[in-house]
């Protein structure tokens, strides 16, 4: 047996095509019934085909379907979906779309008044990085301080190297000018 008590499931079963005949005689129908309702004049009921093949009502077509349907546009922009509208939120988290038109800019303040907390912040944090690398290249800093006194202990050991190789060197060429005697 079924884990569902016997509910058949509509998916995984063969699958139904529809007669194009039968497509055609409901479409028959269809327009049949619309015919109907236009000769009785009857427009309450409209159907629900007829009012997809009408379009949007935030595009009028023509300047006289304009003055008809401002109040019909009013009563459309008015109607809100769910119950968010019904409850007042102040939420200090909730980010309201601050859209600025061109317009709307002013060209003649600052730039400084015109970028966002982050921007500003992230020109800082940049023109920090160009002071401390000059500083840096100065050997101002003291992790520049810090590298120029390694460079130095080095120098002095690969000098000291060198100096001990060559005195080796004079080493072994007078120990052979001493066997060449």
């Amino acid at each position: 047996m079924s884990r569902r008590g016997g509910k058949k499931s509509h998916k995984g079963g063969r699958k139904q095509y529809t007669n194009p005949d039968e497509i055609d005689a409901q479409m028959k129908e269809e327009e049949l019934r619309r015919q109907r309702r236009e000769e009785q004049g009857d427009e309450g009921e409209e159907d629900i085909s007829t009012k997809m093949r009408q379009p949007p009502r935030d595009f009028p077509s023509s300047s006289s379907e304009e003055s008809e349907s401002d109040s019909d546009d009013e009563d459309y922009k008015d109607k809100k979906k769910g119950v968010s509208h019904l409850i007042e939120i102040e939420n200090p988290n909730r980010v309201k779309n601050k859209m600025k038109k061109a317009k709307d800019v002013d060209l003649n303040q600052p730039a400084a008044q015109q970028l966002s907390r982050r921007e500003r912040e992230e020109i800082e944090k940049q023109q920090e990085r160009s002071k401390y690398r000059a500083l840096h290249a100065q050997g101002k800093t003291q992790e520049a301080r810090a590298d120029l006194a390694r460079l130095a202990i080095i120098k002095k050991q690969r000098d000291d190297a060198a100096k001990k190789r060559e005195a080796e060197q004079k080493a072994k060429e007078a120990a052979k000018e001493n066997k060449r005697k």
